[in-house]
């Protein structure tokens, strides 16, 4: 069972809907004992980082979320989930994340529409599970006024274009991470979302 972490910030009903055509169960829960017995996780989330780091702390949820990305068990953070994974953002002030990926997370600079909101392209090289069978320079949606800069030369990338390029994706060991929404992207986002179930699979096996 993948554990969708409910931290009050996301689309929970859309992702556990999304694993569910994929044919992998998924559990909403807030409940640090579930998200220690799942075999994987899901960081989702959209609005501020600063409000979703103090929901963590508020819920209980940061140390289970902190055993969860120990490299043991496939952990997928989306969108803000995907932000949370980094070492601090700048949105509203200075606020510390998860501190997984060396990195910040700093507002588009100006010149660009913000949010960066609708389809987009992904460029990769195939170092990312997430990606197999997926072309680089296929279409996914996003929402976001904030990207991670990253610092931490470890781990795989998956690169887009707006106005600057900025870290779309990332692959460390079992943790992985997309800006994008693949619960929205359609038919590349179902195939991600079959590829992380394939590794929940993998791992289980």
């Amino acid at each position: 069972m993948i554990a969708v972490i409910d931290y009050g910030r996301g689309n929970l009903g859309s992702v556990e809907k999304a694993f569910a055509r994929v044919g992998i169960p998924a559990r909403v829960t807030a409940d640090p004992r579930v998200v220690d017995a799942a075999e994987a996780c899901v960081l989702p989330g959209d609005g501020a980082f600063r409000d979703a780091m103090q929901n963590i702390d508020a819920l209980g949820l940061g140390g289970a979320l902190r055993r969860a990305l120990d490299g043991r068990r496939p952990f997928f953070g989306i969108c803000l989930g995907y932000q949370l994974l980094f070492t601090e953002s700048e949105e509203f002030g200075h606020t510390k994340g998860l501190d997984v990926v060396g990195g910040v997370v700093r507002r588009f600079p100006r010149g660009r529409k913000v949010p960066h909101m609708g389809w987009n392209q992904v460029g990769h090289d195939g170092r990312i599970p997430l990606f197999d069978g997926i072309p680089s320079g296929a279409y996914f949606y996003f929402v976001h006024s904030y990207y991670p800069d990253v610092s931490d030369g470890s781990v795989a990338v998956a690169t887009c274009e707006y106005g600057i390029t900025f870290t779309a994706a990332l692959a460390r060991d079992n943790v992985f991470g997309t800006q994008f929404h693949p619960e929205k992207s359609q038919r590349w986002g179902l195939r991600m979302l079959e590829n992380f179930a394939a590794l929940v699979k993998g791992a289980r096996a």
